[in-house]
């Protein structure tokens, strides 16, 4: 709901001004008006539109308010409806206390004209409040001696409401000992007073618990209560009694010194010096005493000294009660000690062997005893060892246990073992005990070298010093010891054995070490194989071989060969030039061969001296002389050159050759004229057709002597494909080797083939081409690998 008609501070003071005004002038007459306290906010009160007798409108216009003489809002008035409702749930006991009748005093006060109307609100009481006690507990001490009737005082009870709502009546339960009388008091309080109705016994109820209830008058009726504890005074006339002869009490044997185990009562029920009663040990033995220790004021039972399952499992101990008048009565005490997990399994060898062979099988390694002083659970133990072990553990009787190998071992694999045994118990917590041993496995001669390479490839250069060290070969041998040393030796090729092995290499039968013994020749041998064997020192010794090639590195120690033209012939090689001849006419070529191989071999051509420095020209590769210019009417007739032949090594070789050169007129065209040119030539002239007989015959013939030298040549340094009716080379040459007799890029193993020009009038060369014989895959691919390039093509034109 909305509150209209607030008032502000400033406002507040003039209406209490006009209030005072409107109630002098109001007179003696007023609004009465009842609530029941606890109502809810808004409850209605009265219509004070209609009491007033004002209209709706009237209200609102002349803004009527409600105002407290206490200037709280306890009321409000609703204008729309003129209804006067509670603004706050309203406390009687808060607004009046014990007062009664609870008054609220207002104003109704109509601005506009100013008009002021009084009125009260009576607040009526609910039954909201209980009785209460202002102590929770009333003690009262009696002795037993006390007759009837004697009346004791009491408490009383407090009721915050009034009338028929407060505080009534008495009452106490449960007892047959007392009765509750209510007593008026001078303020028109009641008060409760205790009588007593029976006689006390002390050793019958010591003391009496009872409770005192409050009653007021409301509808329904609250109640409340408090607790009245009645202490009876005893006289000394009991002795001593335990509640039970014996006791029995079960307690670990960790348990720590100064423990409470039990406490042992006695009753007496007499009071004073007569009921204080002290307890001891009665005939105890000494290891009881030293072991518990009784309270004697108490009773309590607690441990001295550390308790042991193992030595003493039980104690039983009389306990003696006296009061102060020396009654005395007595009870045995029967402790159980209870054993604890507190022992862990021990292991103790019979028997062990630290080394087993590894070819044996099933091998007893150790005997052994497991034991656990504990009881019960506490004492059964498990043994185990771990389970990706060779290794197997095999009970034999109570507590004896064997390991031995489960099968033959490796050395190789694992020369070491480190086993644990674990015990363990089955009490809680669990407690284990490892005991590791070692288990070394020796080595038998099982295993043969084997080499870090199946094959080896080594490298030496021609021509080097005799020791020289090659290369290295190395084995392993998986065992130990003498098993595993080795020793090195040569083995010759067991399908083509290698002669004079012994005097081309050496081997150290320690190190493996590779030593070529004497200085080794390219042209001569290019490669070899041989085998090579280690040795173990065991019994029976084991071996294992490699294959090692060793590859003769070329050096370039063979000058080029100048194969055309010939040198060593007892008349000069003269060439014929026709002065016709253009810039550019193949004279001719030099041909040259080189012993080594590879750059060593790669030949180039150079003219270093010329009659006619500007007539000639060679061709640096394929060593082609040609003609720079055409010959002049001055250029001699006789022309002499010196062409240098120079390979490519470090340092390089050379070889030079001479060539003589004829200038003739007749000799002008490259190819010689037809039949029918030669005929109408020789009716023209009657000496050319003898002179080109002539020349034709001499060419023949000189072509033939070079193809015969060429032939024998070749023939000469031929391994095994010589030319048809050439003499093979003496001496043997072995399949593994490569021969390498021949001469540079071309190999005396190849035949070669000159052609002539079917109408060459000069009798040049065509081409000279080598010509292949059939070889094996392993040796053609040698000769091709050692003679790369043929770089002169042996072709003219």
């Amino acid at each position: 709901m909305q509150m209209r008609g607030v008032v502000t501070p400033q406002k507040r003071q003039v209406l209490v001004f006009f209030v005072l005004l409107g109630l002098f002038q109001a007179g003696t007459e007023s609004l009465r008006y009842s609530v029941a306290e606890e109502r809810e906010i808004g409850f209605f009160v009265a219509n004070l539109a209609r009491d007033l007798g004002l209209g709706l409108e009237e209200l609102s216009s002349r803004e009527a308010q409600v105002v407290c003489d206490d200037s709280k809002k306890h009321l409000y008035l609703d204008l729309p409806t003129g209804d006067l409702l509670l603004n706050e749930k309203l406390d009687r006991e808060e607004l009046c206390g014990s007062s009664e009748p609870c008054v609220l005093h207002f104003q109704v006060v109509l601005e506009n004209p100013l008009q002021f109307f009084q009125a009260e609100l009576h607040v009526r009481d609910i039954n909201d409040n209980s009785p209460t006690f202002l102590d929770n507990e009333i003690l009262i001490k009696i002795s037993e001696s006390t007759t009837i009737g004697t009346t004791f005082l009491m408490e009383s009870a407090q009721d915050l409401d009034v009338g028929n709502n407060s505080l009534q009546n008495y009452s106490i339960s449960p007892t047959s000992h007392f009765y509750i009388k209510i007593r008026d008091g001078d303020d028109g309080k009641i008060y409760p007073e205790l009588v007593l109705h029976r006689v006390l016994d002390h050793e019958m109820e010591s003391e009496l618990r009872l409770t005192l209830t409050a009653l007021d008058g409301g509808s329904p009726p609250r109640s409340g209560t408090t607790l009245v504890l009645i202490k009876v005074l005893d006289i000394n006339d009991n002795s001593p009694e335990f509640s039970q002869d014996l006791y029995e009490v079960q307690v670990l044997e960790d348990m720590p010194i100064g423990s409470w185990i039990i406490t042992i009562c006695a009753k007496d029920l007499d009071t004073g010096n007569y009921g204080k009663l002290s307890y001891t040990f009665f005939h105890a033995s000494e290891d009881i005493r030293k072991t518990f220790e009784i309270n004697s004021l108490s009773g309590e039972v607690n441990l001295k000294s550390k308790l042991d399952f193992e030595t003493i499992q039980s104690y039983s101990i009389n306990i003696q009660a006296t009061d102060g008048g020396g009654l005395s009565e007595k009870c045995t005490l029967l402790i159980k000690v209870l054993d604890i997990n507190d022992n862990t399994p021990e292991v103790i060898m019979s028997s062990f062997t630290n080394m087993i062979p590894e070819n044996a099988s099933e091998t007893l390694v150790a005997l052994f005893t497991v034991r656990d002083p504990d009881a019960g659970d506490n004492g059964r133990m498990v043994c185990s060892i771990p389970d990706d072990l060779p290794f197997i553990l095999k009970p034999t009787f109570k507590n004896f246990f064997t390991l031995v190998s489960e099968r033959a071992l490796d050395r190789e694999e694992r020369a070491q073992y480190n086993i644990t045994i674990t015990v363990t118990d089955l009490g809680t917590p669990r407690l284990k005990t490892q005991h590791t041993i070692t288990v070394l496995v020796s080595d038998v001669n099982d295993n043969a070298p084997t080499f870090t390479q199946s094959s080896y490839t080594l490298s030496v250069p021609e021509n080097n010093s005799p020791a020289l060290h090659i290369g290295s070969v190395s084995a392993t041998d998986s065992d130990s010891g003498t098993n595993a040393q080795l020793t090195y030796s040569l083995l010759p090729p067991p399908h083509d054995p290698l002669p004079g092995l012994a005097s081309l290499v050496s081997i150290n039968a320690d190190t493996g070490q590779l030593f070529a013994l004497r200085a080794l020749d390219y042209e001569a041998l290019r490669a070899f194989e041989f085998r090579v064997r280690a040795t173990d020192r065991g019994a029976p010794p084991l071996s294992g071989q490699a294959r090692v090639r060793v590859r003769v590195l070329d050096a370039n120690d063979n000058a080029p060969f100048v194969l055309h033209p010939l040198q060593n012939a007892s008349a000069p090689c003269t060439e014929l030039l026709p002065r016709a001849a253009q810039p550019g006419y193949l004279l001719t070529k030099v041909v040259a061969v080189d012993a080594d191989a590879g750059q060593n071999a790669w030949l180039s051509f150079q003219l270093l001296q010329a009659s006619e420095p500007g007539l000639f020209s060679v061709w640096a590769h394929s060593g082609e002389v040609r003609t720079a210019r055409p010959p002049g009417e001055r250029d001699a007739p006789r022309q002499r050159l010196l062409v240098l032949v120079r390979d490519n090594g470090q340092p390089p070789l050379s070889a030079s050759v001479t060539l003589h050169v004829l200038l003739v007129d007749g000799f002008s065209q490259p190819h010689l004229p037809g039949p029918e040119a030669a005929a109408e030539r020789a009716q023209a002239d009657p000496l050319t057709g003898p002179l080109v007989v002539a020349l034709a015959s001499v060419s023949s013939l000189f072509l033939c002597w070079l193809l015969l030298f060429v032939a024998l040549r070749l023939c000469g340094r031929s391994g095994r494909a010589a030319l048809p009716g050439c003499p093979a080379p003496e001496g043997p040459f072995p399949g593994q080797l490569l021969d390498v007799s021949g001469a540079g890029t071309l190999a005396h193993s190849y035949q070669y083939e000159v052609c002539l020009t079917g109408d060459s009038g000069t009798g040049e060369f065509k081409f000279l081409r080598p010509f292949f014989p059939s070889l094996p895959p392993q040796r053609a691919e040698e000769e091709t690998e050692g003679n790369v390039a043929v770089r002169n093509s042996f072709g003219f034109q």
